[in-house]
């Protein structure tokens, strides 16, 4: 038996989703591994693995966790799916060849998140994403899990043209789950963050997931999103006085440098400019904007200029 028990992540691989869901059934519905050798982490055995396929299956067929679990705690491990009253679906997007999606050097729960997105399972999505959000903060659910799926879905949408769908439904669950970040964060005082797309400029979610790290730390913010015309943006700022400005560019397209230049001139000028994204070139920018590298830099800069204007403001 021990030969044939599976890590948690191996397990993780084969299901699909990430190894804090796994945690997760364990911790609350008792689907855990079962195989224990003195000195070693718990394994999960065959019959582990199949009562978790089973609790996998209902879930993302829609039925509650709490009645998954009953039935895969109940259900023997040798039935089929048909003898537990589930359909059995040949699946029509395999886990490997040309459907997948790429995502570089990224852990298991980045690929189980890919072939969560290639199946438009957004019951998956939705819970891998929460779950990393719980484990590991926004940072860090950005860079390692999120980050490298949206990249290759980009990657391969300009191969092939195709994915359009799967974009959509991943872009609409990653901006639910930063949303419910910033809900369960709420901060006090004016906000002092202005975070905004330039002008025709679409790619929003980097942004929103900088709204969501600043709302976990407890920095407020204000969020203009997608297609900012320079006009608005500098009425914005003049009417609201931010701290800082952070102007999101993901393409080449929409990075002018002259809404930065735009930002410095207005007679409310920020304390901070940011540059965010690879669509600024740095060699390009005005004299006073700063271009963070990646979020956590940009996170970074824009608590420090929240804690300099408390400190001001104290002293």
């Amino acid at each position: 038996m021990a030969d044939e028990a599976l890590s948690a992540g191996a397990v993780a691989r084969r299901l699909g989703v990430a190894v804090t869901t796994l945690r997760t059934w364990h911790q609350r519905y008792g689907l855990g591994p079962s195989e224990h050798v003195p000195g070693h982490h718990r394994r999960y055995t065959p019959a582990d693995l199949a009562r978790l396929e089973i609790m996998r299956r209902l879930t993302t067929e829609g039925v509650a966790p709490a009645e998954a679990a009953r039935w895969a705690r109940q259900a023997p491990a040798v039935l089929p799916p048909e003898r537990l009253g589930l359909k059995a679906r040949a699946s029509t997007v395999r886990d490997g060849g040309g459907t997948t999606i790429p995502v570089g050097r990224a852990g298991p729960a980045a690929r189980g998140l890919a072939r969560a997105a290639m199946r438009l399972d957004s019951v998956t999505i939705g819970r891998t994403i929460a779950d990393a959000l719980a484990t590991d903060g926004v940072v860090a659910t950005w860079e390692g899990l999120l980050r490298p799926v949206l990249a290759g879905i980009g990657e391969r949408h300009a191969a092939t043209s195709g994915l359009i769908e799967v974009e959509h439904l991943m872009s609409r669950c990653v901006s639910e789950a930063f949303a419910t970040v910033a809900r369960a964060h709420p901060t006090s005082g004016p906000p002092r963050i202005l975070l905004s797309c330039a002008d025709e400029e679409q790619h929003s979610l980097p942004l929103e997931a900088l709204g969501a790290a600043l709302a976990e730390v407890g920095v407020s913010y204000r969020m203009l999103g997608a297609r900012v015309p320079v006009p608005a943006l500098v009425e914005a700022v003049n009417r609201t006085g931010p701290a800082a400005v952070v102007l999101w560019s993901h393409i080449r397209a929409t990075a002018d440098p002259c809404q930065l230049t735009a930002l410095l001139a207005v007679p409310r000028r920020p304390l901070l400019v940011l540059a965010a994204g690879p669509g600024w070139r740095a060699d390009s920018l005005p004299a006073g904007v700063v271009r963070p590298v990646d979020l956590a830099e940009a996170l970074s800069l824009a608590v420090a200029v929240r804690d300099s204007l408390d400190q001001s403001t104290t002293s």
